[in-house]
């Protein structure tokens, strides 16, 4: 491999997605993370890190250019993905949570959190919410 291919960014998709390679493990989340675009990066650190120290032995995965987060046996609980405007951070089973986050989706389980760029990350909030969905069975769907 060239020094230039190893040194380059991935590229963006429509709405400033990065581009990753689907792949298993905490690597090609790291890489999703190192490419998300300005502020988005810091957001995306801090998630990955709050949910670190939510979940331990979370399982990560990097599908359909975005990360997602699982416990072993129960599937995935929650994927985060990049907009224009904002950081989605997607709860697959966020609905059965006692509280959930406040995005509704047109799947009836799915609850979403959008963070733009100087909301606040309500750490303790968040960590709740992972909490409760990681102790959840997950979607088992993005195998």
């Amino acid at each position: 491999m060239s020094t230039k291919a190893s040194t380059r960014k991935p590229a963006l998709l429509a709405g400033g997605n990065p581009q990753i390679a689907k792949g298993d493990g905490d690597s090609p989340v790291q890489a999703y993370i190192a490419a998300m675009p300005g502020w988005k990066s810091d957001v995306g650190r801090r998630l990955d890190a709050l949910i670190v120290r939510t979940v331990p032995g979370v399982r990560k995965a990097v599908k359909w250019n975005s990360p997602f987060y699982g416990v072993a046996g129960q599937g995935w609980f929650l994927s985060v993905h990049c907009f224009t405007k904002y950081v989605k951070v997607a709860f697959f089973r966020g609905i059965v949570a006692e509280s959930s986050p406040p995005g509704e989706s047109k799947q009836k389980d799915v609850r979403y959190l959008d963070l733009h760029e100087h909301d606040p990350l309500e750490e303790k909030q968040l960590a709740t919410w992972i909490k409760q969905a990681a102790s959840i069975p997950g979607w088992d769907g993005a195998r």
